[in-house]
């Protein structure tokens, strides 16, 4: 069969395909040394893996929506109202309390996750039919990704999506870990099975998207599941979502588009045009990430000299995590007709 590839086979293997493969190798090859890095650098971590690769791919969505002139005077009031909404969103949401403002934005965060991985795979099973197949495939990579989410909530983890006990109030829930543990276990059989009788029967493989799935099943379930580390969980977690969703961005976004659609961002279609995307991105997210910090975390970069108080602060978090809750909301706007456009 024909492989339903965005780009090509070497371009969507190397960096849509292959990121949860390549870090879990690198966590299985170099644990130890990377539990050092956790406890030693964690300034160095924070920049690569947070800021350049997590705010990063938030900021990359700009490329699709706010920054070209036609797309944005086509969906002028969606992306005039979801910014005002994120921001009136976050203000309620944080007048019932900080921990409930972080705690609601992870659950939306974590949605948010899901559906990426079921966007890409269902990208490369966009020329398949609708049939028993796809059904097996969407139960699949739901399970990959709400299993492991289960398993947190149920059990003590040592990381957390964005601030400490944002989770505990999940495990006032029953306890259906071993249920829902046998059932994980028989959708990843099942799924197994249904691929291998599709091949044997039609000779049809199609590898790009076995291998989200495959990629989802192992991020996923190492990350949270079978590791109990801070750095692991944000090295498969953000890596994993973080280079496909960037690397999609500039394939489809930029690279495809003429330049009469483009208009001024034809210069990122030039020699060195990914690597002013890239540096934009960059520099983009470190301006973020340098106000969070000296205004809110203080955590990597502090200056005494500055304190916020409560007051501001009510304000200041739904204001600085618009772009964030922004990115999360247009997602499942931006790339709803994706499927049908190729």
């Amino acid at each position: 069969m024909k492989q339903p590839w965005i780009h090509n086979a070497k371009t969507d293997s190397l960096f849509i395909l292959s990121p949860p493969f390549l870090v879990l190798t690198v966590i299985f090859l170099f644990q130890k040394k990377i539990e050092h890095l956790n406890d030693h650098y964690s300034f160095v971590t924070w920049l690569f893996l947070i800021v350049f690769v997590d705010v990063a791919h938030v900021y990359s969505t700009l490329f699709k929506t706010y920054l070209v002139k036609q797309e944005f005077q086509k969906r002028r009031m969606l992306y005039l109202v979801v910014p005002a909404l994120s921001l009136l969103l976050g203000l309620v949401l944080y007048q019932l309390g900080s921990l409930f403002f972080w705690s609601s934005l992870a659950l939306v965060a974590v949605y948010h996750f899901v559906r990426q991985q079921y966007g890409f795979m269902r990208l490369y099973a966009r020329f398949e039919p609708n049939n028993f197949h796809k059904t097996i495939d969407n139960i699949a990579i739901y399970t990959a990704t709400i299993f492991p989410m289960l398993y947190w909530f149920s059990t003590p983890r040592k990381f957390t999506w964005f601030v400490e006990g944002e989770f505990e109030w999940m495990g006032k829930l029953p306890d259906f870990l071993p249920l829902i543990t046998i059932v994980y276990f028989a959708v990843i059989v099942i799924w197994v099975v249904k691929t291998i009788a599709v091949y044997l029967k039609f000779k049809e493989l199609n590898i790009p998207k076995n291998a989200v799935i495959v990629g989802t099943f192992l991020s996923w379930y190492f990350g949270i599941v079978y590791f109990n580390n801070d750095l692991i969980f944000t090295f498969l977690n953000v890596v994993s979502h973080g280079i496909p969703y960037i690397a999609l961005i500039y394939l489809n976004e930029i690279e495809k588009k003429d330049e009469s659609y483009l208009q001024k961002l034809s210069v990122f279609k030039s020699g060195i045009g990914v690597v002013l995307f890239i540096g934009t991105l960059l520099v983009i997210a470190f301006s973020e990430e340098f106000l969070w910090e000296t205004l809110v975390w203080k955590e990597n970069i502090s200056f005494s000299n500055i304190n916020i108080s409560e007051n501001w602060q009510m304000f200041l978090v739904p204001l600085l995590t618009v772009p964030q809750l922004t990115h999360y909301l247009l997602d499942g706007f931006i790339w709803k007709n994706a499927k049908k456009k190729r």
